[in-house]
């Protein structure tokens, strides 16, 4: 990814150096368990121990001449390690190695993705309770409905970025498994305990079965839960950019002292942060996809995925890292104007009512066909000719021989649809 969307954390666990430091423990530990087991000379390992050391710069130099990354890697730990490196991945294959280390260079990214939507669930808390009663309408189609709240709204965030917590934990503990079980994975030359200990000694299980590789669907479900993380975020982003819209104009990001908008045009306050976060949301369900086309590998592998994992695995965390963050600081920030959500409010001049009248009608006696009727018929003048809803229903012979004035009056009320905001908050333990 590049250094545009990527933040130091993300940036660390994806370098050079942290990826050949996790190969170099799979090494170390399988040479630990093989002494233990009697395996190799106590002594030898003693030397891998304390010798074993690699330089990024110099794999590279001997990469471009094998063309084998595994090789050049294991070649360069050798010049640091002496005679005792002939015991170094005795009995391993390379997916011994990647796979292993891949396993837990995807957990850790999966951990600090975790932490980021910590931190976003924390600030979505805090804006719900914040703007618990704040009234504005909820669009269904884009169009007027009835009233809601703004703490409302955040809180539905809330709680989807609670079941994005729980996927991504999902998906941490499906790819927290290694595997050293050799070419085919029938442990021909490399005794089962090895593997069992490497796993241990790397906060992963031992696959239960594997072939030269770990299963693609693994890693297929982790790279789509990442996809699906991201399509909240978008949507969350979505809902603020319509909500800043000038004619709607009830959030805003926040414009810092000294922001421009537009190279031409000195008025503009975009929602750029929200545009970006939805634009790399497409990268993130693009990625997924090349994911899933990985799980089909050739009977017992072939190396079609590495390519694709290479480029797909860091960018797709670096990206979410990144959208989460500036998800959170978008939230932070966020200026709401409630007072722009009441004008909305009003903007249909009572027609967000209807529902109550026509509830309202049924119970004095209409049929709901009949209510429906003389609803709408008033709610379409008051459409057509931007006439009060309340006033045309009082007008109307129909209604008012049904409900008197007050009755109807009563009906027009904005708290009756908060009565229950409490009770879902207190689902949240608020």
């Amino acid at each position: 990814m590049i250094e545009r969307y990527t933040l130091p954390e993300m940036k660390a666990i994806w370098s050079q150096e942290n990826k050949f430091r996790k190969w170099l423990e799979v090494e170390i530990y399988a040479c630990e368990a093989m002494a233990e087991m009697g395996l190799i000379p106590e002594e030898a390992f003693r030397q891998i121990r304390e010798k074993a050391d690699f330089n990024v710069r110099r794999i590279e130099e001997i990469e471009a001449q094998v063309n084998h990354d595994v090789i050049a890697f294991l070649t360069c730990v050798g010049e640091y390690v002496g005679d005792a490196a002939k015991y170094i991945h005795m009995g391993l294959t390379s997916s011994d190695v990647l796979d292993t280390a891949l396993a837990v260079l995807m957990k850790e990214a999966g951990q600090q993705i975790l932490r980021r939507l910590e931190e976003l669930r924390a600030v979505l808390l805090e804006r719900a309770r914040e703007h618990r009663y704040t009234l504005m309408i909820g669009r269904t189609h884009g169009v007027h409905a009835e009233p809601i709240t703004f703490g409302l709204k955040m809180l539905l965030w809330v709680a989807e970025t609670e079941r994005n917590i729980d996927r991504m934990k999902r998906a941490i503990d499906v790819i927290s498994v290694g595997k050293i079980s050799g070419a085919v994975g029938t442990y021909a030359n490399i005794d089962p305990r090895v593997e069992a200990h490497v796993c241990r000694r790397l906060g992963l299980r031992p696959a239960r079965i594997s072939t030269q590789v770990l299963q693609r669907d693994r890693h297929a479900e982790f790279m789509t839960t990442l996809a699906v993380i991201g399509s909240s975020l978008d949507k969350f982003a979505t809902e603020i950019r319509n909500l800043q819209r000038t004619d709607i104009l009830e959030v805003e990001e926040y414009f810092a002292k000294g922001q421009k908008g537009s190279s031409a045009m000195p008025h503009k306050r975009n929602p750029i942060t929200a545009e970006r976060i939805s634009g790399l949301a497409r990268i993130l369900r693009g990625n997924a996809l090349a994911a899933l086309e990985n799980v089909a590998l050739w009977h017992e592998r072939d190396i079609s995925h590495s390519s694709v994992e290479r480029v797909i695995i860091p960018d797709s965390t670096i990206t979410l890292d990144y959208m989460l963050y500036k998800m959170t600081a978008i939230m932070k920030n966020l200026l709401v104007y409630p007072e722009n959500m009441r004008k909305n409010l009003e903007r249909t001049h009572g027609l967000l009512f209807s529902q109550r009248v026509l509830l309202a009608l049924v119970e004095k006696g209409l049929s709901r066909e009949q209510a429906y009727e003389l609803v709408q018929r008033n709610a379409m003048r008051s459409w057509r000719e931007g006439t009060g809803f309340e006033t045309l229903l009082k007008e109307d012979a129909d209604i008012t021989s049904v409900l008197s004035p007050q009755e109807i009056e009563s009906l027009f009320n904005y708290d009756y649809h908060l009565r229950h905001v409490d009770d879902i908050y207190r689902r949240f333990g608020l």
